[in-house]
């Protein structure tokens, strides 16, 4: 089985791909269209360099990947993807056969969190926007980060039951540092990820954005909602 999870930035994104790739039977890659994305839209993001180098900058090539067996013999392939990263010229076809997961996380978590690593977030930046379309182009199953949080083991063999694969109670921890098929990029983004070897605590109260980012806290909140209005119960 093929799995594509998307997410946008700072929504528990890389815990699940640690936690899915504590599995055995499972090979996961870590934002394959992040170098194509930074090539096409010529942004500056940290490490630009690095990134671009690490990858392959032609999404046709990182679709024609997407479409290969998956490798190692392995049962499972879990793929993280960025919704962001899914630019206009790219064909999600391939997805089609996949099953499909959408993270999903409140717009005041991910707004705040994402603010932290670079000032003046935009609705591009963050990914409702697109994270939607993927969904109604795509379909699958919606799961929310905080219902994770709240009861790891819960969510996720509600989560494998709905895919129809096999819980696996490795997927609750894993070793802390990162994982060996991670992105270059995680030495700048996945700094409290490298120190955890397991699910965080349940999350706190919705944080109060300053007066800068209610706008686009606006933008993105009805986007939110009609994604969490197909969420998967806990």
């Amino acid at each position: 089985m093929k799995i594509a999870a998307w997410s946008g930035p700072r929504n528990l994104s890389t815990a699940m791909m640690y936690s899915f790739g504590s599995r055995s039977d499972t090979i996961i890659s870590d934002e394959p269209f992040y170098a194509s994305y930074l090539k096409t839209t010529k942004l500056e993001h940290p490490m630009r360099a690095k990134i671009l180098k690490s990858q392959s900058n032609n999404p046709n090539e990182v679709v024609e990947s997407c479409n290969s067996p998956i490798p190692l013999n392995k049962d499972l392939w879990y793929q993280k993807h960025m919704c962001t990263h899914i630019l206009d010229n790219i064909s999600l076809t391939w997805a089609k056969q996949y099953t499909n997961i959408f993270l999903i996380r409140h717009p005041s978590r991910v707004i705040r969190s994402y603010e932290l690593k670079r000032e003046n977030p935009t609705l591009d930046d963050i990914g409702f926007k697109q994270q939607l379309k993927i969904f109604n182009n795509l379909g699958g199953i919606v799961i929310e980060s905080s219902d994770i949080l709240k009861s790891p083991e819960k969510a996720l063999r509600t989560l494998c039951r709905h895919i129809n694969i096999k819980f696996d109670s490795k997927m609750l921890s894993w070793r802390k540092g990162g994982h060996k098929d991670e992105g270059v990029w995680g030495q700048h983004w996945y700094n409290a990820a490298h120190l955890s070897s397991s699910f965080g605590p349940p999350e706190g109260p919705l944080p109060k954005l300053p007066k800068n980012l209610t706008k686009l806290y606006k933008e993105a909140i009805p986007i939110y909602e009609k994604l969490s209005s197909h969420k998967i119960k806990i």
